[in-house]
């Protein structure tokens, strides 16, 4: 919690002025019950004239409405100080873990996952921001109202303090059972809404999927148990809360008949006034209320603690993937392998890549073939550090991609992914992702290369057309094609191309390659590809198999070289095929 806290540092004078509104509050609430007392006392019994006992009433009902008023105008500040330092508290917050998330590796948000990065960045904080605008106002509220009521109903009757000596123990007692017992349930709760956050990422992001094999009963079962997991841990908390205001409310009314009974006695003896005992029953229900509201806070205290432990692990992740020294800059875009082997994090069987030795030379054209599952992905993934190698080096015009900074990196590195991700929003804003400061006619000419430009402008409203979530409205030719704009329009040094041309036609993908020659001169491009027809005129072919290079160079070579090729060749390519 001290971590965390840290955030409200900035915020110190807005942090102070909460609970120095609410002193001001309490200060007048502990004031109405005397006040209340000498009306009773002074003025309804009083022994004067009855104008004068009228006019007691009057002018003290006046100065309890004064102070009612101030402590009123003391809430409010209170109110609104504590609120706006709670927002901005958990407003920083969450931009910094939301920043660290940004910053963390594949494998590390693998290890969180999405559904409970979700959860920690929305649920926990604001767990956390209403545990922060509580304890600013509450604390002080409960404290001043324990401690000072205590003192006051002490100077009415020393015998008052038996009742508080029976009563108090009895609440703080329940009050600490049932906290902790609850305590540990906070963060089990947490976690179960962890799971109903992934079902439901799943889901939404994979509908076409459920729809395509019918299974939406199986995910509404699926979620249903999620769902009903988290409502019963819920519900075995909240049973157990349940019990403590029901026995504090039997404390505090006990200890009021109590006060009552004292009184009286006192008040028949000639030892107190009538007034003192009904201020007593006040500031008694006041002291008592106050160890409810602490047991209330505790619930807050041990969720938000629960809370802040989870965000601290994100916070307090190292990403795995960090800048090397920086001073490089990619200039020429060759591209190196040496003696490259790859296992992903926690993965004990055999490396996925071993015995890696490539060299791509500036301005080439080199695709990469195998069957599925060889590593190919994983191979072009080293590239811009999506994960780092287990051994050897991979190197970028001879500097190991260790040594740049990340930005440095990946700036100069265009990737177009196997899966196209879009946003919402505009075709122009989709592909400016890959430069901000792209004029319309650099946007333009990119999408001409990605052979995009044709459907786009058959859109109504052309480069102004909204694209709907991930693009859905959009085929996945016509995706592919807006992420290889989104590439090219960022002028990369080097250019890798992950299985992305897959949805495209023979003809569309062959006058993409022209395109690519022709206006990418001098950039490396990386083309993985699953058909043979894709590759076969690119300079230089690297043919992987069971996590290795089993063959490099041009297509009439590895005709003429590799079995493995020629059995991929013949296995795809029509008899009367042009080789």
């Amino acid at each position: 919690m001290k971590k965390i806290l840290k955030y409200l540092k900035p915020y110190w004078l807005i942090a102070i002025l909460c609970p120095l509104a609410m002193i001001l509050e309490v200060s007048m609430d502990l004031l109405q019950p005397q006040l209340m007392s000498d009306i009773v006392d002074n003025g309804i019994l009083g022994t004067g004239a009855p104008d004068e006992n009228l006019r007691y009433v009057l002018q003290t009902g006046i100065m309890m409405l004064i102070f009612s008023l101030t402590g009123c105008l003391g809430g409010i500040l209170s109110a609104a100080f504590g609120t706006m330092a709670a927002q901005k508290f958990g407003n920083d917050m969450r931009k910094d873990t939301f920043n660290k998330v940004m910053h963390l590796s594949f494998q590390q948000t693998d290890k969180f996952t999405t559904g409970s990065l979700v959860t920690r960045l929305t649920n926990d904080i604001t767990a956390i921001q209403q545990f922060v605008a509580m304890s600013l106002r509450m604390f002080v509220r409960t404290g001043m109202q324990f401690i000072g009521g205590i003192a006051v109903i002490l100077t009415l009757n020393v015998n008052f303090g038996l009742v508080l000596t029976v009563s108090l123990p009895i609440q703080l007692i329940m009050v600490a059972v049932i906290m902790k017992k609850a305590s540990p349930m906070f963060e089990t709760v947490q976690k179960k809404l962890d799971k109903v956050n992934s079902v439901v990422q799943e889901n939404v992001t994979g509908a076409r999927v459920v729809k395509a094999f019918t299974r939406e009963e199986y995910e509404i079962d699926r979620f249903d148990k999620a769902n009903t997991d988290l409502m019963d841990t819920n519900l075995k908390v909240q049973r157990l809360l349940a019990i403590l205001n029901p026995i504090l409310m039997i404390v505090m009314n006990a200890s009021v008949l109590a006060i009552i009974f004292i009184g009286g006695l006192q008040v028949e003896a000639k030892a107190m006034a009538v007034g003192d005992v009904m201020a007593a029953v006040t500031y008694i229900t006041q002291i008592l209320m106050s160890v409810m509201m602490v047991g209330m806070m505790f619930q807050q205290v041990s969720r938000a603690m629960a809370s802040a432990k989870r965000v601290s692990e994100v916070l307090d992740t190292v990403p795995a993937i960090s800048d090397g020294e920086g001073g490089a800059d990619v200039s020429g875009g060759k591209v190196e392998f040496k003696d490259v082997a790859f296992s992903y994090p926690g993965f004990s069987g055999k490396p996925v890549l071993h015995n890696i030795n490539l060299t791509v030379q500036p301005g080439q054209m080199v695709a990469v073939l195998g069957s599925t599952g060889c590593g190919k992905t994983s191979l072009v993934n080293l590239i811009p550090r999506f994960y780092d190698c287990t051994e050897g080096e991979v190197l970028i015009d001879g500097v190991n991609v260790k040594d740049y900074a990340l930005d440095d990196l990946r700036k100069n590195i265009g990737m177009v992914l196997q899966k196209s991700e879009l946003f919402s929003g505009t075709v122009t804003e989709n592909i400016r992702w890959g430069d901000d400061n792209a004029s319309i006619d650099e946007v333009k000419h990119a999408a001409m290369i990605a052979q995009a430009d044709e459907f786009i402008s058959d859109f109504n409203e052309g480069y102004d057309t909204m694209i709907s979530e991930k693009g859905a409205s959009l085929s996945g030719g016509q995706k592919q094609r807006m992420s290889i704009a989104r590439a090219i329009l960022k002028k990369p040094r080097i250019l890798i191309f992950d299985d992305s041309t897959s949805a495209l036609d023979l003809s569309t993908e062959a006058k993409l390659h022209a395109a690519l020659r022709e206006n990418l001169k001098g950039v490396t491009v990386i083309m993985i590809a699953q058909r043979i027809a894709s590759v076969m005129k690119a300079d230089k072919i690297a043919v992987i198999d069971k996590g290795t290079i089993a063959a490099f160079g041009t297509h009439s070579e590895l005709m003429e070289n590799s079995s493995i090729y020629r059995d991929i060749y013949y296995s795809q390519m029509k008899e009367g095929d042009v080789i």
